[in-house]
């Protein structure tokens, strides 16, 4: 179970707004790298000022704010024809780059540790890796949980909610870590093993799995 199964209710609520844009021009790739330049600033911003812990009460706020924006970018991709291979590698790409901008600010918490967020950031990219290949072995792109992109928004989230209220989180965090970077790696052997699944079933010379 993951917290991206619940996407299409989200997309719903969207989706006049998405008609908008593209009445007025915006495209997907816009929207996307808009969400990753965002996301840097942001995390640069908390990285220069960590004593001024308010300031971590905006990473909830845009965590919800870019879960739109990857949806928006979806939607126009694929609803009124704005997808493309560059939109593609710009979608994968942006994530990762977004997620190590938001996670890695955590570490200058007191009592937090660098090497886990640093952890955390590389079990993050290879997870998304694992789901890109399922593509590459004839399955489709994989989204399997229990820690996937919205699940690691959710819990980046609250922190960010309780670190910014002035909650002294030094004691949980490395613990808070340490159960993340578990999950994650549950959430790479899902992915892979159900892409496996995935292409197992398929008829024999479907895809491009190299054997």
């Amino acid at each position: 179970m993951s917290i991206y199964q619940l996407k299409p209710r989200f997309q719903g609520l969207l989706r006049p707004g998405v008609r908008l844009l593209f009445r007025v021009g915006v495209t997907a790739n816009q929207v996307t790298v808009a969400a990753c330049v965002i996301s840097v600033a942001l995390g640069a911003w908390l990285a220069v000022r960590p004593d001024e812990r308010h300031l971590f009460l905006l990473v909830p706020v845009w965590f919800l704010l870019r879960m739109a924006f990857n949806a928006v970018d979806g939607m126009l991709a694929r609803e009124f024809g704005q997808a493309s291979p560059l939109g593609a590698y710009l979608n994968e790409l942006a994530d990762v780059v977004s997620d190590a901008a938001l996670y890695l600010p955590f570490a200058l918490l007191p009592g937090s540790s660098a090497w886990a967020l640093f952890g955390i950031v590389v079990l993050a990219i290879v997870s998304e890796m694992a789901g890109v290949l399922g593509v590459m072995v004839g399955a489709t792109r994989r989204y399997d949980g229990p820690m996937g992109k919205s699940d690691r928004a959710f819990v980046f989230g609250v922190l960010g909610l309780l670190a910014g209220s002035g909650v002294a989180l030094g004691a949980f965090l490395n613990w808070i870590w340490a159960g993340v970077a578990l999950l994650i790696l549950v959430t790479i052997v899902n992915r892979v093993r159900r892409g496996l699944a995935e292409r197992m079933c398929q008829p024999e010379g479907t895809g491009d799995a190299r054997r």
